[in-house]
This record gives structure tokens, C-alpha cells and sequence, in this order.
């Protein structure tokens, strides 16, 4: 990543789609890393939106008796609303209806067309109306769609097909000369897997007698884009490509393209080809995150949906979390928080309500909340609520201040290296060192023996590193972080943190008015008992 701005997109999610806990940790998750490379200083464009083409949304407009455009209009709310409740801080959100998505992708198909890398032909093979996408014979699963198992339609029809074969060697090459450009390790041998067969050019066309919803060939007016071409055209349509030429230069190659691993052949290899045609740098990083499963049914053999780790969540299965309800029932940021430490970036993750609880109680009300509340409180007995005056760390702070600085470090690390769990684990054994120091130090007794200059510096010490703590989990929570950096009396304009600021110890403010929590920060949660 040579240039000095840090540009990251989600997948756009398909307007039909009910949003679930899948979408809403990807999206956590590129506002998690948004957030951090804010926090780093980097100017910073955070991109997501909405796929509003193709057969279904065509098929369930016609069964609402609505335009597939009022069908887009009403059920696009649904992501809007859930984002604006998860708190999350895009700087953009496109929708592939939207003039400035379909001029882009109407002059990329003209521009292709005229340099003959795009053609017409017969198509003959099997399409999955779920998935949208076409499949060849030894493509399919028992004669199903081998990627969500439904029945699939067996075609004959003329198309239009972009040369993906083409450009079939190059994108080797450029994989293996670019080791970050596929994210994990395994996505990167299973691309580099599927590129040992011949690549098959792409057909991108629907005939307007099958598919009128979707955007219009600029060439033959009886044909529509192919949902899957039009709608990864999103990420450089949304930043000014054939548009605007310098907000283009400033943010592309975008720096991470986040998906789930079910997408990957989609962007690893159409993506990249369909770039290379059009003579475009490719992404820096397209990086792929595991599943959230949860524990498979009583019953439930073994197969690729079920392993002994989980099952992957689907409506058949009725395993589906409803991010809304975890977020109303136990709050936005722990939702937030759960998600980024629990999963390993790249590796599937289980999720129960049992282990959100269980780290939410450890981690969150006994580590982070309890001490801050027993901060703030002996703040406000003992000083009038006003921070002591800071002092150089001695000896007794030495533990202290190596684990908050050690955790900063890791954080930076973290946030470079995408594995934010690592991060995270880092500042929470920073959390706990400072209840150590605080346990250690016993400020009770020192209070009680009118010791005031020594409990001062102890007090302060802790106010200090849950300050540098709090800043450094403000990406992933950032309303509570904000609360109770707030509380400690960082100065409002600095709330936001940056990491230069997190560097350095004694950066609050003497004398500062320390506020107390009218409830826990992180009330602990207790789960009803089994009967």
C-alpha cells in the first residue's frame, strides 16, 4: 500500500436479503477498521451499499405487485437503518440503481465492446436463480448449485460473454508477485487452485425476454448486465471513476476489499480480470473473514454446512442471529466488541449467547467497567472529583505502564496486520494489569490512612491508563469509550483519539472535573438458569 490514503469497501449486500449477523460483522468490522486507520491518522473513505439487480429482485416486486425500483426503495431501509443503529461510520453508500453506478458501467461495456473483449455466442449450461450465476456441468453439486444447493435451471440462449480467459495468466502472475493482494494465506492457494483449469470467458448478459431488471447493454438494447458484472463495478464507480478524476486517483486502488469467503472466486477472479481489461490497478488486498456458525443441531451429521466446530447459519436451519436483537438486548458497542475479539480474522467463529456473555462479563463489566467505576468514584471521595496532578511513574507503576504501552504497540500492529482479536487481547491484559496496580496499591487504605499525595499518584496512574485503553477500543466501541474518556476528563475536542496521543502517559488534564457513572458502564448480565 504505497499511497498515503486508506480506501475499504464492503461487499454490497443483496437488497432481498433480510440483514443478518453475516453482514452486520462485515460491516463491524470495515468500520472497526475505518475507525482505526483514523485513529492512525490516514485520510480514510469507507464504502458500502446495496445490489438491487437481477431476477429476484424482479420476481418479488412482480409478487408484491410493486416496480422492482419501489421494491429496492422500501427494502434498502432495512440496511440504512440497521447501520445507522450499529453505529457504523461509512463515508459513502452506493446503490447500483443509482445514475452514477449505471453511467459507469454502461461506458465500461461500450469501451470493452469496441476493443472486441466482449462478444456474442450461444450459451448452453445450468443457472442457480439464487446465486444468480451460471454453472457448467462439472460445476454442479448432485446436479444442484454447488454453492447454496438449490435446483438449477438447465439454459440455451444467445449471450454476450466478456474474454475473462484472456486474462487468465496475467492474474496468475499477479498473485504470485503480490503476496497481500488475497487475504488469508488459504484463499490465496484455493484462487490459485481454481486458476490450474482453463478460465471460461464470463457471460455478462441476461436477454430482456428472461431479465428486464437490471441495466442495459449500451450495444443491443434486448439485453441487461449480468448482476454480478454490474455490481462489483460499484467499488470504482463509487469514487469517481469516467466521473471524477482526481477524487479516482486520490482513493484507488482501494486498500482492502472485505468479503466472505463465499464470494471469493466472484472477486478473485472476475474482479481482477474485469480490472485488467479495463487497464485499471487491481486492489491492494481482497480479504476474506470466516463464517459465524452456530452449534449444529441435535443430530446433525457432519457435511459441508456442518462441522464438529458448527454450522453455518441459513433460514432453512432457523440458526440465524438477528444482529438487532443481540444489539437491543444487550447494546450496540458489546455486540461490536463480541464480534471483533471472538473471531480470528480469516477463521470461522461459533456464536452462542452463552459465550457472548461470558466474555462480555469478564472482559467488559468485571475487567474494564468495575475498575473505571471504582476510579471515578474514589476521584470523586477523595480529590471533590477533580483529577490529582500527574507525577512520573516510579517504580510501583513500572508493570503498569510497560502493558499499556506494550498494548498500544500491539494495537498498531494489529490494525496493519488484520488481526484486531490479537489487538484486542493485548489491551484487555492491559486492563487487567492495571486492576493488578490498583489491587496492589490498595488506594483504600491509603485513603483511610490520609496518605493523600501517595493515593493522588494512584489514582491518576489509573486514570491514565484506562484513558490510553479506552482510546485504543474506541473503533470497536465507540459510543462507550467515548463515555467514559469523557468521564476521566479528556477535553471534548479530543474524545476521538489519535495514536500519537495514546504514546505518551500523564496527557490528562490536572485537575480535571472526573464525572461519575449514574449506572455501570457494562452492567453485568446474568443468563437465566437452565432448567
Amino acid at each position: 500500500m504505497g499511497k498515503n490514503t486508506f480506501y475499504l469497501t464492503t461487499p454490497i449486500y443483496y437488497v432481498n436479503d433480510k440483514p443478518h449477523i453475516g453482514h452486520a460483522y462485515t460491516t463491524i468490522l470495515g468500520d472497526v477498521l475505518s475507525r482505526c486507520h483514523r485513529l492512525l491518522g490516514e485520510p480514510t473513505h469507507f464504502l458500502t451499499g446495496t445490489d438491487e439487480h437481477g431476477q429476484k429482485v424482479e420476481q418479488a416486486a412482480r409478487r408484491n405487485g410493486v416496480s422492482p425500483q419501489e421494491h429496492c426503495d422500501t427494502y434498502v431501509k432495512r440496511f440504512q437503518e440497521l447501520w445507522e443503529r450499529l453505529g457504523i461510520s461509512n463515508d459513502d453508500f452506493i446503490r447500483t440503481t443509482e445514475e452514477r453506478h449505471t453511467k459507469v458501467v454502461q461506458k465500461i461495456l461500450q469501451d470493452l465492446w469496441d476493443r472486441k473483449l466482449i462478444y456474442q455466442a450461444d450459451y448452453e449450461g445450468w443457472y442457480c436463480v439464487g446465486c444468480e450465476r451460471y454453472f457448467t456441468e462439472k460445476d454442479l453439486k448432485d446436479g444442484h448449485c454447488p454453492d447454496c444447493g438449490r435446483v438449477v435451471d438447465k439454459l440455451v440462449e444467445k449471450n454476450y460473454f466478456f474474454k475473462m480467459s484472456q486474462f487468465q495468466q496475467a492474474l496468475i502472475d499477479h498473485i504470485n508477485s503480490h503476496p497481500r493482494f488475497l487475504l488469508p494465506l488459504n484463499r490465496r492457494q484455493e484462487t490459485l487452485g481454481f486458476l490450474k483449469q482453463p478460465l471460461n470467458d464470463l457471460c455478462i448478459s441476461r436477454s430482456k425476454a428472461r431479465l428486464s431488471w437490471g441495466i442495459e447493454l449500451p450495444f443491443d438494447h434486448d439485453y441487461v448486465t449480468y448482476v454480478w458484472f454490474d455490481a462489483l463495478v460499484n467499488y470504482i464507480s463509487a469514487v469517481g471513476y469516467l466521473a471524477n478524476d482526481a477524487e479516482f486517483q486520490k482513493w484507488w486502488p482501494a486498500s482492502y476489499h472485505l468479503i466472505g469467503k463465499d464470494i471469493l472466486t466472484t472477486h478473485a477472479v472476475y474482479w481482477p480480470t474485469m480490472l485488467m481489461a479495463m487497464e485499471i490497478p487491481l486492489p491492494d488486498t481482497i480479504f476474506a473473514h470466516g463464517w459465524w456458525l452456530t452449534p449444529p443441531p441435535a443430530g446433525m451429521v457432519e457435511s459441508a454446512q456442518a462441522t464438529a466446530e458448527g454450522v453455518k447459519m441459513s433460514k432453512s436451519l432457523g440458526n440465524v442471529v438477528n444482529p438487532m436483537d443481540m444489539a437491543d438486548k444487550y447494546g450496540v458497542d458489546a455486540l461490536r466488541y463480541f464480534l471483533m475479539a471472538a473471531m480470528a480474522l480469516g477463521q470461522d467463529a461459533t456464536f452462542t449467547e452463552e459465550s457472548f456473555v461470558t466474555r462480555f462479563n469478564a472482559d467488559l463489566a468485571n475487567n474494564l467497567g468495575n475498575l473505571l467505576s471504582r476510579t471515578t468514584k474514589m476521584i470523586e471521595k477523595n480529590f471533590a472529583g477533580k483529577l490529582p496532578e500527574a507525577t512520573e511513574p516510579g517504580e510501583d507503576e513500572r508493570e503498569l505502564v510497560n502493558s499499556v504501552k506494550n498494548a498500544v504497540a500491539a494495537m498498531r500492529n494489529a490494525i496493519l496486520n488484520m488481526q484486531l482479536d490479537r489487538g484486542i487481547a493485548e489491551v484487555m491484559s492491559a486492563a487487567g494489569a492495571t486492576n493488578r496496580y490498583f489491587d496492589t496499591m490498595k488506594p483504600w487504605v491509603l485513603a483511610k490512612e490520609g496518605n493523600t499525595a501517595a493515593l493522588g499518584r494512584v489514582l491518576r496512574n489509573t486514570a491514565e491508563a484506562l484513558r490510553i485503553i479506552g482510546g485504543l477500543l474506541y473503533p470497536v466501541m465507540p459510543v462507550k469509550m467515548a463515555e467514559l474518556r469523557r468521564l476521566l476528563g479528556v477535553p471534548e475536542e479530543q474524545i476521538a483519539p489519535m495514536m500519537d496521543k495514546l504514546e505518551h502517559w500523564n496527557q490528562l488534564p490536572d485537575g480535571a472535573t472526573v464525572g461519575q457513572l449514574a449506572t455501570p458502564l457494562f452492567p453485568r448480565i446474568d443468563l437465566p438458569k437452565q432448567a
